[in-house]
């Protein structure tokens, strides 16, 4: 029977696309980058510094380009938020006793200014750190499953790319895959919902086992 529910923040429970785009094209033009964001969506998921390292940019600007990065996206990160019905799953999913955890590759300022008051939804949160190696790396993971002291044969965790399904692995817990995110999947060996309200049917069968 899982107790740890551990979810993805971009595309599974928030679609901050509009807002990654706009703040890259922002950046981009400011700092005279010429990489489109199709190149910048192909690698979501992973911290953003190792995704301005994969497309090949001068690391010396990393830390500018961070910047700026952050500033443009808070311009409209107000407009970011969680849907009325999933955030009923989630307080759900809380009524039946079940532990909820956010891991996420989005900064902590930016995302709790997104959570708002639905944070305290989520008893553990792992944003990046430098004390943490980012996804496909487990790090986060295992740092919440040390502190919430939970097993991992009773932990799920539910993203939406090829990093968190690395991670997860990496991990050694049960992954699902959010097919409504950014990456969709059709290989076989990986468990999939097609959307959130799914997480229930599939807890209630695992809890027959």
């Amino acid at each position: 029977m899982f107790k740890l529910i551990i979810f993805d923040f971009d595309g599974v429970l928030i679609d901050s696309l509009g807002n990654m785009q706009y703040a890259w094209n922002k950046t981009c033009k400011k700092n005279n980058i010429n990489k489109s964001f199709n190149n910048y969506k192909k690698l979501i998921g992973l911290p953003f510094i190792e995704i301005l390292r994969k497309l090949d940019i001068d690391k010396k600007k990393f830390r500018l380009i961070e910047k700026n990065y952050n500033y443009y996206s808070s311009q409209k990160i107000n407009l970011v938020k969680i849907k009325k019905k999933d955030l009923k799953i989630l307080k759900d999913l809380l009524k039946k006793g079940y532990k909820l955890a956010l891991f996420t590759s989005k900064n902590s300022k930016r995302s709790l200014k997104i959570l708002g008051k639905n944070k305290k939804l989520f008893k553990y949160k792992v944003f990046p750190s430098k004390h943490l190696r980012g996804k496909p790396y487990p790090d986060g993971l295992n740092k919440i499953i040390n502190v919430s002291k939970i097993k991992k044969k009773e932990t799920i965790y539910i993203g939406d790319t090829i990093y968190d399904l690395k991670c997860s692995h990496l991990a050694k817990i049960k992954y699902l895959h959010a097919n409504w995110g950014y990456q969709k999947t059709k290989k076989k060996g990986i468990s999939k919902l097609n959307n959130l309200s799914q997480i229930k049917n599939f807890l209630e069968n695992a809890a027959k086992f």
